[in-house]
Parts: structure tokens; sequence; C-alpha cells
């Protein structure tokens, strides 16, 4: 006898990024941060009075919604905090989305969206993006011919690190008859303001979702936080959210790196800079890599060359044989087995070691050729 539900029992998990058993192996597979936190949250760590543990912490994380506000200029009741930007996707589809009812997104995206679907047993509708990977013009229509009720849109874009400009953001959102989660996790990378979280506040349908995951190099704090309205951030706060869901620790790290903004703008920078450097190196050796705001790039490896190895006759004529042979060389990108992405590698910016490591290991695959 299985008490499973009958919707969870036919579905597949969300699969994360491999991690890594040998300890001398990189990981440009996951998008984290390459450079160290704000030495503020060293601070607060050191100075962590392991007393207050016995109680409970602030319910709501008021001293981290009110730098969060002050930092976006709108006010602490268009802020909820949550462990991580996935808690608050799940908060939005238990709130505002009934089992049976469809979420929309593009495609490809961000491939936690429809595990969360199912587990709500909601269906899903897909829009492919263009070949460019920018939203079709009837990105919107579709989505309301579909009759769906939450569209999810990663902005700048995953895997393709393709950015939407705020002008069609802001038509979308006029045009949707649905709420829209604008997923700007790696908003930070983007070297410029892409859209506004007064978009948000002054919308009846739109929430942002942001991390301290990727631009404040805080993934294993598990920290995020929602901008919007405060007739759609008010339920979430008061009815789904779960009770004292950020424990004390977290919450005043997480107060302290967003409020080192110089620090963490210099870690974006030298991110950007390597992108930079990265993606011109890639295409020199014949791949394809559009370009990216965010830390990582997609790369399109290049067909018909052959590895400088033993297998001469073998094509390299795909990313798995590529990410296959660099993980032998301990070094992890991702690599996507789907529709639209069998070619292409998603990797990582590391460190400028990381990243020379990487470069002359594909160089060396390939050879002199």
């Amino acid at each position: 006898m299985s008490f499973e539900r009958d919707n969870l029992r036919k579905m597949t998990g969300y699969a994360s990024g491999e991690q890594p058993e040998d300890p001398k192996t990189i990981k440009l597979n996951t998008n984290e941060n390459p450079y160290p936190a704000s030495t503020r949250v060293r601070d607060v760590l050191d100075q962590f009075d392991v007393e207050s543990l016995r109680r409970y912490p602030p319910a709501t994380s008021i001293g981290f919604r009110q730098a969060a506000a002050e930092l976006h200029g709108v006010n602490p009741e268009n802020i909820i905090a949550t462990r991580g930007g996935d808690e608050l996707l799940r908060l939005v589809i238990t709130t505002f989305v009934d089992p049976g009812e469809r979420i929309g997104m593009s495609y490809p995206t961000y491939s936690l969206y429809p595990v969360l679907a199912q587990i709500q047993d909601c269906p899903t509708f897909e829009v492919p993006l263009n070949d460019d990977w920018s939203v079709p013009e009837n990105f919107a229509a579709e989505m309301n011919n579909a009759g769906v009720k939450l569209t999810f849109l990663v902005n700048p874009h995953a895997p393709s690190g393709h950015l939407v400009p705020a002008e069609q953001i802001t038509q979308l959102a006029q045009q949707l008859d649905s709420i829209l989660l604008l997923d700007e996790a790696y908003i930070d990378f983007t070297g410029e303001k892409a859209t506004s979280p007064a978009l948000a506040v002054a919308s009846n349908n739109v929430i942002i979702l942001r991390t301290l995951s990727k631009g404040y190099s805080l993934a294993g704090l598990r920290f995020g936080y929602g901008i919007g309205p405060e007739s759609l951030i008010e339920p979430m706060m008061t009815k789904t959210r779960d009770s004292y869901n950020l424990d004390g620790i977290s919450q005043q790290v997480a107060e302290a790196a967003l409020r080192d903004q110089e620090h963490a703008r210099k870690s974006w920078k030298k991110v950007i800079s390597e992108r930079t450097r990265v993606q011109s190196a890639l295409a020199e050796m014949g791949f394809i890599v559009p370009d990216s705001h965010t830390n990582f790039l997609l790369a399109t490896v290049p067909l018909g060359k052959r590895p400088a190895e033993e297998e001469r006759v073998e094509e390299m004529d795909n990313a798995e044989t590529l990410y296959k042979k660099l993980k032998e060389r301990h070094i992890l990108v991702r690599y996507f087995n789907a529709p639209r992405m069998q070619d292409k590698l998603r990797i990582s910016i590391g460190t400028p070691e990381e990243n020379d490591r990487l470069l002359n290991a594909i160089r060396e695959i390939y050879g002199s050729r």
C-alpha cells in the first residue's frame, strides 16, 4: 500500500546540480558566486549571541525587510523574506493557484517551476522562446488564451543569460490576466537596472523574486525575498508562510550582506569582467556563446571537432561528450539532456584561476586544431 498522492507518485523530482566528491574539483555547474561574502557577514557570525537561540527569532524578519525596503525605495509591507527564492515560488503557487489551474512559463526555463506545479497538481503551459532566447510578442496572449492563473518568467533568463528589456516586462505585466512572477535571481549581474521594484509595487499582479544566493555569495544560507504590492504580499505573510520561517542567524547575516552594497557591487563587477573574458576565449575556440547578463554562459559546442586523444575517431559533436571529458579532469559544468539544449553546456563563471583551468582543459581536449 502506498499513501503517496497519485500526482506525486507519477512525477520526477527536481535534480540539483551535482556536488563534487573530490575536493580538487572546481564547480562551474551551479551558478555560485566565486567570491566571498561581505566581511560584515563574518562579523555577525563572530559576534552572534548564542544565548539568543533559546528564543524564537523575529517572526516576519522585520530587520531584513526594512533593509530591503530602503534599498529598493519601497515599504517593508512590500517585502516578504523567504527561505531562498524557492520558498517564495512555492508560496505564490499555494497562495494563489488552486489545484487543477494552469501555471504558465517559457521553454526552456528554470526546471523547478514544472516540479512545483506538479506538486500542486497543476498542469503547465509552455511558450517556446525565440531562437535568440527572446520572449515572443504573443507570449501574454498565449498565456491568456490558455487561461493561465500564474506566469513564471525568469529575467535574466536561465539558462541562456538573455535579458528582457524593462519596457517589454512592463508591457507583459499590463497584458497578462494572470499574476506575473518575475524571477530576478541573476539581476545583480546585468550591469544595469533591468527592472524597477516600483513596477511590482505599482501593479496589482507582479511579484519580483530576489535572492542572496548569487549576487551576495550566500548560496549556503538559503535566503531570498519577494517584492510586490501589499495585496499580494500580505496573504503570503499572514496565511501561507511558515511561522518563523527564517532563523535568527540567517536574518542577521542576510541583513548585513544586503547593507554592504559596496562589497557586493565589487564582486558583481569582477564576475562581469571574467564573463566577458571567458566568452571571448570560448568564441575563439569555435563555441557559439550569446551575450549573457548572468554569472554563467550558455555555450554551444562546435560540431565536427575531434578530441586530441586516443579516441580520434570520436566526433566531439555533442555537449555531453565534452561535459564528461571535463569531469574526468575534475571540472564540473552543467549539461541538460533536453530539447534545444543537447548541444550546449551551461558554464558558471569562476575565479580567474578556475576559468583558466577550464579554458586550458578545453584546449587540451581539442588540441591545436
